[in-house]
């Protein structure tokens, strides 16, 4: 067996057995709480698959663009709830596809346009809001959050997302593309691929899951806020990279994605149960993300 392959068995079954034996965390009310939680970062972690296999690393801005869009949602709604979702998606469709276009087509470097595109977000934001979050007049997002018989709607949303993302990797061209950018993009232009192209779409997708994640969460807390975005970029890192997609680009899946979710927010749970401090839970799944980085560069490099 593939020693990366015999070392994620060994830490699914200690993860496993340390669940078994801490009280309280298959409660019911203990795995909706994670699963709805988890729903959020897991819908943005799809987007940033896209990213990551596409061969772009990751992108330090989605959790801007959630944040922006929860205030550009929250504050469209006196159009009524369409016209809110509408131009929220095409802000968060917009602020992805300018990103793409920069880095597909002047092959600009990933890293510095999504931490430029964070910063320009923030700022413009926090400038026009005043820092201050906006809140709903009326009962338009009653609709949005609550349950569908037992599940958490944000859990049924991320269930979809990570299906859609799926077919569309497996079964599409432009899932198909992807992997050829990623896997080797001088390649893939070779063989008549518009590589700027798909790249681009990478960054719409990203955008896309973000804004359905920006929407949900507006909706379970009844507002548009700036910091709502905080720290989600790296739930969404960890969730992929631990998920095993491979940080280089070209081999993945969403269903990946979906177990490195699953893994890290089991942590998280098992942390807050053993009483471990916010700092020290963010310290832990940090080494986490750092062991499987060094564990895909060793087995790439071997």
């Amino acid at each position: 067996m593939n020693p990366r392959n015999l070392i994620r068995l060994g830490a699914s079954a200690g993860l496993i057995i340390s669940a078994l034996f801490t009280p309280g965390f298959f409660s019911a009310t203990s795995l909706l709480s994670l699963a709805t939680t988890m729903s959020f970062a897991g819908c943005v972690a799809i987007g940033m698959s896209f990213i990551t296999l596409s061969g772009n690393i990751m992108s330090f801005s989605l959790g801007a663009t959630l944040a922006a869009t929860t205030v550009v949602f929250v504050s469209a709604l006196p159009l009524g709830l369409v016209a809110a979702l509408f131009i929220a998606f095409a802000f968060s469709l917009a602020a992805g596809g300018v990103q793409g276009w920069l880095i597909g087509y002047f092959r600009a470097n990933p890293i510095i346009v999504s931490m430029a595109a964070m910063a320009l977000i923030y700022g413009f934001a926090t400038m026009i809001t005043g820092g201050t979050g906006v809140y709903p007049q009326g009962d338009e997002l009653d609709s949005l959050h609550g349950r569908f018989g037992f599940l958490p709607i944000p859990l049924i949303a991320f269930a979809a997302s990570v299906a859609v993302a799926q077919i569309a990797l497996k079964y599409t061209r432009f899932g198909r593309n992807v992997m050829m950018v990623g896997s080797n993009a001088r390649a893939a232009q070779a063989a008549g691929i518009e590589t700027w192209r798909t790249v681009m779409g990478a960054y719409l997708a990203a955008a896309f899951f973000t804004a359905l994640a920006a929407v949900l969460m507006a909706a379970r807390y009844s507002s548009g806020d700036m910091t709502q975005g905080m720290g989600m970029d790296y739930d969404a890192i960890g969730f992929v990279l631990v998920g095993g997609n491979a940080i280089a680009g070209g081999e993945g899946s969403a269903c990946r994605t979906l177990l490195g979710a699953v893994i890290v927010t089991a942590i998280q749970g098992l942390l807050l149960l053993w009483g471990f401090s916010t700092p020290l839970q963010f310290l832990t799944i940090g080494l986490v993300v750092l062991g499987v980085i060094m564990l895909s560069a060793n087995v790439q490099r071997d």
